[in-house]
């Protein structure tokens, strides 16, 4: 949805779920670099955020080179225009609101945090610049602060001095993206929304479900070269949601688990797809280890084809019968494997398009094997 000129800002672009069955959603600004536009360095992750769940502004700066203190209050100002004016204001929790910037947007992400100590997240990427003076010392909103291995302008050594100016109580991490340079978060990647995600669901959505992806280390510690969490992380109001139909989120594709057509069929072959939070893609976790799909005489559930236990085996909806091939174990790095062949569950060929099927096939540890729930 786009967004007109005024209201303190320049305009933008609203990403949103499009399912309202399910109440209200928490909210992320985001505003771009020094002389950049949102619209063509940072509204890539609208979609992908929306998809788990987030309302997202892509905010323009009145001016290209307005400064950290302006960038500052136009996040701030697209937050007030979200909640109070916009067409989706009924579909965000005023209570549940984050902001994010890039470089000179991320040193105005910092001072919105020191403005409205009442956001849930700050996340800087590559915040500010050396020789500024900006300081964290004063920030009490949890904090994420990345930055790139090999970033010649807001340098490994500034970034680890800036970070260590954030108080010992506030909660924070700093994440350093190995072989990263200054302008690595403005392309699509799925290394920086792993950071990203975990963080939004803990503190915005106070999903403690989601520290596992950040406490004690991150899954897959070889996209990093520098990790300082601060575990253990516990959300205001923090608990775990209940065992209800939840999207199961394709990490490395970034869609969800699908059955496709929402068809009911036996033997349907699951895929992934755009998360739209339709029934196809609302699965729940029994307590003996079923993810079942639909409800009432419908429920079905996802099923190793022919008891499989060999890689390649398809993956697909079934009556549920109480079968080894119809139990899954969902591993704290990420992986779903079944109980009956220890295979992962596995986005065939690592595809990451609409309609890409699933299989179980052996671990290697790729971001095609990585799940979340929720």
């Amino acid at each position: 949805m786009d967004v007109a000129p005024g209201n303190g800002f320049n305009g933008g672009v609203v990403y949103y779920p499009t399912d309202t069955s399910l109440g209200t959603w928490g909210a992320l600004a985001i505003v771009p670099g020094y002389s950049a536009l949102c619209a063509q360095e940072e509204a890539w992750m609208g979609p992908w955020l929306s998809s788990f769940g987030f309302v997202v502004i892509c905010v323009e700066t009145n001016s290209r080179t307005d400064g950290a203190d302006a960038r500052a209050a136009e996040l701030l100002a697209g937050l007030d225009w979200l909640t109070t004016r916009s067409p989706v204001k009924a579909e965000v929790d005023p209570n549940r609101l984050s902001v994010l910037g890039h470089s000179a947007g991320g040193a105005g992400a910092i001072i919105a945090a020191e403005r409205r100590p009442s956001l849930k997240a700050m996340i800087g990427l590559a915040p500010g610049f050396p020789g500024n003076g900006l300081s964290m010392a004063t920030d009490t909103v949890p904090t994420l602060v990345i930055g790139g291995q090999n970033d010649t302008v807001v340098t490994p050594s500034y970034l680890s001095s800036l970070y260590a100016t954030l108080p010992g109580t506030t909660q924070s991490a700093f994440a350093q993206i190995a072989g990263a340079d200054h302008v690595y978060y403005t392309r699509p990647n799925n290394v920086e929304m792993k950071l990203l995600i975990p963080w939004l669901k803990v503190f915005v959505d106070s999903d403690t479900r989601y520290t596992q992806f950040l406490c004690p280390t991150l899954p897959d510690p070889s996209t990093v070269s520098v990790y300082q969490p601060k575990c253990p992380y516990v959300p205001a109001d923090g608990s775990t949601p209940p065992a209800g139909g939840q999207p199961v989120h394709a990490v490395g594709a970034g869609k969800c688990l699908d059955v496709p057509g929402s068809g009911t069929a036996a033997g349907t072959q699951t895929d992934i797809y755009t998360c739209n939070r339709g029934a196809s893609q609302s699965w729940t976790r029994t307590s003996s280890g079923q993810l079942t799909v639909y409800s009432g005489g419908s429920t079905m559930c996802l099923d190793a084809a022919g008891q499989g236990a060999r890689p390649g085996t398809k993956v697909q909806i079934w009556s549920c019968n109480g079968g080894s091939n119809q139990q899954w174990n969902v591993n704290a790095n990420g992986t779903i494997t079944g109980a009956g062949s220890g295979l992962c569950l596995d986005v065939t060929g690592a595809s990451t398009v609409n309609g890409a099927l699933v299989e179980l096939w052996t671990c290697t540890g790729g971001t095609n094997q990585r799940w979340t729930l929720g």
